[in-house]
């Protein structure tokens, strides 16, 4: 269950980061309403999820995942482009991301 809050979380969290784009700096109503809602409910799901995994390792998980998906919803919804150095940057978090889950002692499961 915990990484289901955690999934959840995630999602959220990529959902209100579009919506924030979309709001145009809160000038737009509904997308305004709808980040909220949806970062309001990713810090929910979060606290849940941080009763049973080391905040270390549910914020390195979150924070991964986060900016795979977001930098994804900015390409395919927002037609960003991304160039190389990006991509290996992000290549480089995941990569953190998965040494600390598999090799660190402070990534107790």
């Amino acid at each position: 269950m915990k990484y289901l809050f955690l999934a959840l979380a995630i999602i959220l969290e990529v959902t209100g980061s579009g919506f924030l784009k979309a709001s145009e700096g809160f000038t737009k109503l509904v997308p305004t309403i709808a980040m909220a809602v949806a970062f309001l409910g990713c810090f929910y799901f979060l606290s849940l999820a941080l009763k049973n995994i080391p905040l270390s390792t549910a914020y390195a998980i979150w924070a991964g995942a986060g900016i795979i998906l977001t930098a994804l919803i900015s390409v395919l919804v927002f037609k960003q482009p991304i160039d190389m150095p990006a991509v290996i940057g992000i290549l480089l978090i995941v990569s953190g991301v998965v040494v600390m889950n598999l090799c660190s002692k402070t990534a107790a499961h």
